[in-house]
């Protein structure tokens, strides 16, 4: 079966006290679907259950990271949740506390949708 990509939303996410990689990936997902609606469910016969959600979050230890519990926190869709390095960890130079900064790419897939409409 071949899938289409069609959305892409960017987000990031921090924590500036805690430096919990969990809480800044979660915001960072949380950045990145609030700027998307996807009103074609509620207009269409798709069933939000066919879309293939892909989340790939870059934070500079992402062993530190429950990718499962990243994926359970999506609102539709079949998610999977990677962890890559990337983000950025920025020290305060007169505290010596770290800032943990997460970054998130979530691309949503559907099944090739070409054979149910008719072209004019």
């Amino acid at each position: 079966m071949t899938d289409h990509r069609f959305i892409i939303e960017m987000g990031m996410g921090n924590d500036q006290y805690g430096m919990d990689y969990q809480k800044a990936a979660a915001r960072a997902i949380e950045s990145a679907i609030r700027r998307s609606a996807i009103p074609m469910y509620s207009t269409t016969s798709l069933d939000p259950s066919q879309m293939r959600v892909v989340v790939t979050i870059g934070v500079q230890e992402p062993d530190k990271l429950d990718t499962d519990a990243l994926a359970a926190c999506l609102p539709r869709g079949n998610a999977t949740v990677t962890a890559t390095f990337g983000g950025h960890n920025v020290v305060n130079p007169d505290t010596g506390d770290t800032i943990v900064i997460a970054t998130a790419a979530v691309e949503a897939f559907l099944p090739d949708q070409s054979g149910n409409y008719i072209s004019g």
